[in-house]
């Protein structure tokens, strides 16, 4: 398993998805349900906890699998603290929001797709957040970054850290 995906569920974390799957396994179409609700508990939805809801559900890994997998609100990796969002859209692209991504990804140590070790920070990518007129843009949870080049990244991630 990547190191930075590594899986530590807490014995509470558990009992609170199978009081989840307890009260919901009656209701139809319980799967997405339980699913958001158990990204709600551990944050993303790594392969055990697929398991223990389809051990629940009495229902294949793969069917969950499935579901996790075509869905994009759900995710089998785990999420930071800050999530970092660069956009890869037509406008933010063609003014090199590729080198800002790989200055976030040079910064945190990490690749598109992963969180740091210390959780602190995740990073992902998307098309387009709606904010063309300042390409290339980064999000980092709800605050937009504009007109960036490579060289603001540091100072960016740098506030975040201190906040700890």
């Amino acid at each position: 398993m990547d190191k930075h995906c590594k899986f530590c569920g807490t014995a509470e974390q558990e009992q609170k998805l199978k009081a989840v799957i307890e009260e919901s396994r009656d209701m139809p179409g319980c799967l997405m349900h339980i699913l958001q609700e158990a990204q709600g508990i551990y944050g993303f939805l790594p392969i055990e906890v697929q398991k223990i809801i389809a051990e629940g559900l009495n229902i294949s890994l793969s069917e969950v699998y499935g579901v996790v997998t075509f869905y994009s609100q759900f995710s089998l990796t785990p999420k930071g603290k800050n999530r970092i969002s660069v956009c890869l859209g037509t406008a933010c692209y063609v003014k090199g929001s590729d080198k800002i991504l790989e200055e976030v990804e040079k910064q945190l140590g990490i690749k598109c797709g992963q969180c740091t070790e210390d959780g602190l920070f995740s990073i992902d990518s998307c098309r387009c957040v709606g904010a063309c007129g300042l390409a290339p843009v980064m999000m980092i949870n709800d605050e937009v970054y504009g007109k960036l080049t490579p060289k603001m990244v540091k100072g960016i991630l740098d506030k975040y850290r201190e906040v700890k």
